[in-house]
């Protein structure tokens, strides 16, 4: 039988994302409270503001570009609290807001903008050399290119806050909550090509209510601050830096990108009192030496996500900062929430990504598509309101996803426990095989983590045509003070060998890098690490 959530189910009202947003009944904070504070600009925007930016810039496009229902504005900037105002006046003038990542090279955004069809290109003077090109490449018209953050200093592009309404006899587009999209965003593409997820306003606003349900209480906008560095180009980021953040009104401090440094003065400096991190965040405060400078005593909880902690590291960070971390499990797919520790079960279930949150159900399958006992790993499947719509124009990909009965099948692999805590095992596809037995990477990772030499790892399977199967290798940061070399290689393959089962042991070795690659949202790109094995062949296999 499915696993149902133990919360109370939640009702969603039929509403579009503006709507619940500003024209609550409930809302606690007052219209002059900042909730977005920009740490580069030093500027503060209350909810006011917020609003009234982004009803002049919903006005404007619906009358300057004569902007029809369910256009695509796509969003190529680093972090600027300026996205608030262009994302919600986009909704406003029903529009469809469509964030992309803003390291993307030319033929990359190209390839998404004429993906997603977009008819806007909302940029940063940092991206604007890349954008203008890709502009011209995909179609889209220069002068629907805007700018936050600074302004173009040989004044070519206009600023988004230079779009005003002509008239005042402009109203707010009518939205159907279950059919039209508020978002189109793409998936990380760790494997396989990115594909756009259709995200309509119910599930947006699903997700918020399912998500204050769980942290009812536990934050409050006159007490806490916290500080955003996530990328708001990525559902993670968006629905903690912009949706969450109207909604309960805790002040964040924007950060324009992550900065370990920048990070620890600002927690120390404005008191931050909760943080959204990812993994490699936790790695640097459990282990780089700059973090013993700063107080960060403020900080009563973070919140991880994007990929799973191990309960070793989530100790490693409370026994240096007295900082404890809980966990939750999202996917673009499901808006993105899907399973969070409760705030007292922190270290109750420390390697689990906690409980599934309200109005949601899930199974765990086998290949073939039959459900496994409870506490045994399989395929997650899910259901409930925040469940996207579909993959943009790819009906295939969408019944790939999707059964019949409405379960999206995740290609997580993952169980429930008997106190219903979700863990995260890893990927379908990322799994690696050593003559029929599989190997998990994540838990040779955070084993590999433990050991004083390693910074950070990432493992990856290598195919051995000798061996006629994959094999386990480890590639390296090393840790300050080590130096790499045979001899380190021969310790580490032996320290995990002695914690691991015979067929887990690192026959593929181990490789020392300078970085992991991952994505923005902290997930090891392992298809990378996989081609530069590839490269540097089977020779020492």
């Amino acid at each position: 039988m499915p696993i149902e959530s133990a919360y109370p189910p939640i009702t969603v009202p039929p509403v579009d994302v503006y709507s619940f947003l500003f024209d609550r009944s409930d809302r606690e904070f007052p219209d002059d409270h900042a909730i977005f504070v920009d740490v580069t600009a030093q500027k503060q925007h209350t909810i006011q503001d917020v609003r009234a930016a982004a009803e002049r810039f919903g006005h404007g496009i619906q009358q300057q570009w004569d902007r029809q229902k369910g256009d695509v504005l796509a969003l190529f900037t680093p972090n600027s609290t300026d996205v608030a105002p262009v994302t919600f006046g986009t909704l406003w003038a029903g529009g469809v807001v469509c964030p992309f990542n803003n390291l993307y090279r030319v033929g990359e955004l190209v390839s998404q903008l004429k993906s997603s069809q977009a008819k806007a290109l909302v940029t940063h003077v940092a991206c604007l050399q890349v954008a203008r090109e890709a502009a011209l490449l995909a179609g889209v018209s220069l002068d629907r290119v805007l700018l936050v953050g600074p302004r173009d200093s040989k004044e070519f592009f206009r600023h988004f806050s230079d779009v005003q309404p002509l008239t005042t006899d402009v109203r707010k587009v009518a939205i159907n909550p279950k059919e039209d999209l508020a978002y189109l965003v793409y998936s990380s593409g760790t494997t396989g090509l990115p594909k756009g997820v259709m995200l309509t306003h119910e599930n947006i606003v699903a997700n918020m209510l399912q998500w204050a349900t769980v942290d009812a209480d536990q934050m409050h906008w006159s007490k806490d601050r916290t500080i955003g560095f996530l990328p708001m180009y990525h559902i993670y980021g968006i629905a903690v830096l912009l949706l969450q953040a109207v909604y309960k009104g805790v002040t964040i401090y924007v950060m324009q990108r992550f900065d370990l440094e920048q990070f620890c003065r600002i927690v120390q400096d404005q008191k931050i009192t909760f943080a959204f991190v990812v993994p490699p965040v936790v790695l640097a405060l459990a282990k780089h030496p700059l973090v013993d400078k700063y107080n960060l005593s403020s900080l009563r909880m973070m919140h991880s996500s994007a990929a799973p902690l191990t309960a070793d590291l989530v100790q490693m960070v409370y026994k240096r900062l007295q900082v404890p971390i809980k966990q939750g499990y999202g996917l673009s797919e499901a808006s993105p929430g899907v399973a969070s520790q409760p705030w007292p079960e922190w270290n109750t279930s420390p390697a689990s990504s906690g409980k599934l949150i309200p109005s949601m159900s899930l199974k765990c399958i086998t290949n073939t598509g039959a459900e496994v006992p409870p506490g045994e790993t399989g395929e997650i499947c899910l259901k409930g309101p925040n469940i996207f719509k579909g993959y943009y124009r790819n009906p295939h990909a969408t019944a790939e996803a999707i059964t019949p009965e409405g379960w999206y099948c995740t290609g997580d692999m993952g169980f429930v426990d008997a106190d219903q805590n979700l863990h995260i095992t890893d990927r379908i596809k990322e799994l690696i095989k050593y003559n029929g037995f599989q190997v998990v990477p994540g838990q040779l990772e955070g084993l590999l983590r433990g050991h004083p030499a390693v910074g950070d790892v990432a493992v990856v399977g290598i195919y051995s045509r000798e061996r006629a199967t994959e094999l386990p290798r480890a590639y390296d940061v090393l840790a300050q003070g080590f130096t790499g070399g045979g001899a380190l290689e021969r310790e580490i393959c032996e320290w995990l060998g002695e914690r691991v089962a015979p067929y887990k042991k690192l026959r593929g070795g181990v490789r020392f890098v300078e970085a992991i690659p991952k994505s923005d949202a902290g997930k090891v790109l392992r298809r990378v690490l996989a081609e530069q094995a590839k490269r540097e062949g089977a020779a020492r296999l």
